[in-house]
């Protein structure tokens, strides 16, 4: 376990030189609710939290920051983190719905952590037949991936969910499959992709529906991943910011044996995690890969 206890992924920080065009496609195309928000920067939420997306005016970024949950006390995370030897900001003025964040690096990166022990409400108290149920996982390269999974492990409390070949890391804070996955690469930086739940297959399909109303094609699934078992679809943001929408991803059956709950589609009964091997049914059951996904 890991010097401090992240439990929830918390939100993800955009810049975009078109705030209007990038709120309009989160609270029109995917029925976000923006809570606050200006022509210089929004604040958008699926449910109860205050927010998970937040998007800023600047250069076109994806993954500028990254909030995460913690399950602790602020003030003994922040010992322990500077203990550990990593120099940490205390803020109060990152914005609403956070009061009190501990803010550090990625090693790497670069990109912002924001730690909490937990965000305001946003006064929306149900889900409506689009909206998704929440923000799921956020995929980035990373030049070093070693370091990278040992900082997410060793000081953050992640745990190790799969491996793809030996460049595409999985990692979970709770009983999800992943909330972070990392891509070593060299040719590339910044987000892969970020992935939001729905519900169940119904619900997806009624989002891809709700997608060809406003011209959003798909450009690559409806597939079944290996690592995770989700069914996936991908399309993109009009910043084009790759977006996934998934359903049915992996959880924790028994966090002591690390096995997932047992599903009819996977490959071994009683299945844990394991690397996997590069190839057709690793990237999708189904059919199909798009290779720009992992190209690295």
């Amino acid at each position: 376990m890991g010097t401090v206890n992240v439990s929830k992924l918390g939100y993800v920080g955009f810049e975009t030189p078109d705030v209007e065009r990038l709120v309009e496609y989160y609270t029109k195309v995917l029925d976000f609710v923006l809570v606050e928000g200006d022509d210089r920067g929004a604040f958008l939420t699926t449910g109860s939290d205050h927010h998970c997306v937040v998007v800023t005016r600047g250069d076109t970024r994806a993954r500028q920051l990254v909030g995460y949950e913690l399950h602790e006390d602020l003030d003994g995370a922040e010992q322990r983190l500077k203990e550990a030897g990593y120099a940490t900001e205390r803020r109060t003025d990152i914005g609403p719905g956070t009061p009190d964040v501990l803010v550090l690096s990625e090693p790497g990166t670069g990109v912002a952590l924001h730690l909490m022990d937990g965000q305001q409400t946003s006064g929306v108290d149900r889900f409506t037949p689009l909206r998704p149920t929440k923000l799921g996982h956020v995929a980035a390269y990373t030049p070093e991936l070693a370091t990278m999974q040992a900082f997410y492990q060793d000081l953050l409390g992640f745990r190790w969910s799969d491996t793809v070949g030996d460049f595409f890391v999985f990692l979970r804070c709770n009983a999800d499959h992943h909330a972070a996955n990392f891509m070593a690469s060299q040719k590339y930086s910044g987000m892969h992709h970020i992935a939001y739940e729905m519900r169940d297959p119904n619900h997806l399909i009624s989002m891809l529906d709700h997608l060809a109303q406003h011209s959003y094609r798909l450009h690559w699934g409806p597939g079944r991943h290996g690592p995770g078992h989700n069914l996936f679809t991908y399309h993109r943001d009009p910043d084009g910011n790759v977006v996934e929408l998934f359903t049915q991803i992996d959880v924790v059956h028994d966090e002591a044996t690390g096995h997932w709950e047992p599903r009819p589609w996977h490959e071994e009964i009683p299945m844990g995690p394991r690397t996997w091997e590069v190839d057709l049914a690793t990237v999708n059951q189904w059919g199909p890969i798009d290779p720009p996904s992992l190209d690295h």
